[in-house]
């Protein structure tokens, strides 16, 4: 069997349906076996003992944890990663066998939840790049300066609003499907622009916005052209359209060509700065996220680069 230093797993299970996640563990477990992967498996509880977790074993000396879950799993284990000192962060490794409701930042790197083998294989030929943190810099609604990093994207607004109804819906209903399309019925009694003002390599602009992302990564289809290892982050910013199109726009989304609709605004840049109405949809990684307060400082969102390393496809 072949060691590969001091290896943890945490694995996240996923209720979809009437889909045993434990058949999905055995897969994936003998898999690992497979490949002969040995490691210390820890169960996450729930969404919000990912970062306790990651924590006890980077202070047990753990030097490559993988993470058996999604985009929020991983977004969780970078953050607790980022609170550590630089040479703990030079120490551990991060890997990700998709897992979760969204795995966009693993189909980046073209692992998906279909091809365990592909991301059980990737981890066992231990590939490690430095990728990039995105990091929100913001002020809660108590008045306290706050970080949360990112590694996929920020959603502010319209996307935004639909993670959180899934969020919600999906407490109810355990189907995927059965939670997104509840979800977009019920996005028609919300609301769907935003007033935003925001500052991109020095100039400010303002606009009835439906939805901005903020992508270092694929950015859920939003910001294709995004990697995370420039230092830099792509932004994607639809304004005020008509009901008509809207769907053009969701049309090209489809089609993987978003950028060309003329409502459109993107950018590239180091930072950008934004202000936005009170109760505005911020979701990150898709964490939906409601303790953010700009009405006296804006939120800022810049990038630390090469701040994790990561087990990258074969």
């Amino acid at each position: 069997m072949v060691r590969l230093m001091k290896t943890g797993l945490i694995y996240c299970p996923k209720r979809e349906g009437f889909k045993s996640p434990e058949k999905r563990w055995k897969k994936i477990a003998k898999c690992l076996e497979e490949h002969g992967i040995e490691y210390d498996l820890i169960q996450s509880e729930n969404a919000q003992s990912v970062e306790r977790l990651v924590s006890m074993l980077i202070h047990n000396g753990y030097d490559d944890i993988i993470i058996c879950g999604g985009d929020a799993a991983l977004c969780d284990a970078v953050n607790c990663l980022m609170r550590e000192e630089k040479d703990v962060r030079e120490r551990v490794v991060l890997s990700v066998i998709p897992n979760g409701l969204m795995n966009d930042f693993a189909a980046f790197w073209g692992l998906t939840e279909n091809d365990i083998k592909l991301a059980v294989e990737s981890i066992a030929t231990r590939r490690i790049k430095k990728i990039d943190a995105g990091c929100l810099i913001y002020t809660d609604k108590e008045g306290n300066k706050q970080n949360r990093y990112f590694l996929n994207c920020i959603n502010i607004g319209l996307v935004a609003g639909i993670q959180r109804l899934r969020t919600e819906t999906r407490k109810i209903f355990w189907s995927r499907k059965v939670s997104y399309v509840i979800s977009l019925v019920l996005l028609l009694f919300q609301r769907m622009f935003w007033k935003m003002e925001y500052t991109i390599n020095y100039e400010t602009e303002q606009h009835r916005v439906m939805t901005m992302c903020i992508g270092s990564a694929l950015g859920f289809g939003q910001t294709p052209n995004a990697v995370p290892y420039n230092g830099m982050i792509d932004i994607t910013v639809m304004r005020n359209s008509a009901f008509t199109q809207i769907f053009s726009a969701i049309a090209l989304f489809l089609r993987g060509k978003i950028l060309n609709h003329k409502m459109i605004l993107p950018y590239r840049c180091h930072d950008i700065t934004i202000k936005v109405p009170k109760s505005t949809p911020v979701s990150i990684d898709g964490h939906s996220f409601s303790n953010i307060d700009t009405s006296t400082d804006p939120m800022k969102i810049i990038v630390e680069q090469e701040a994790i390393n990561f087990i990258i496809e074969k």
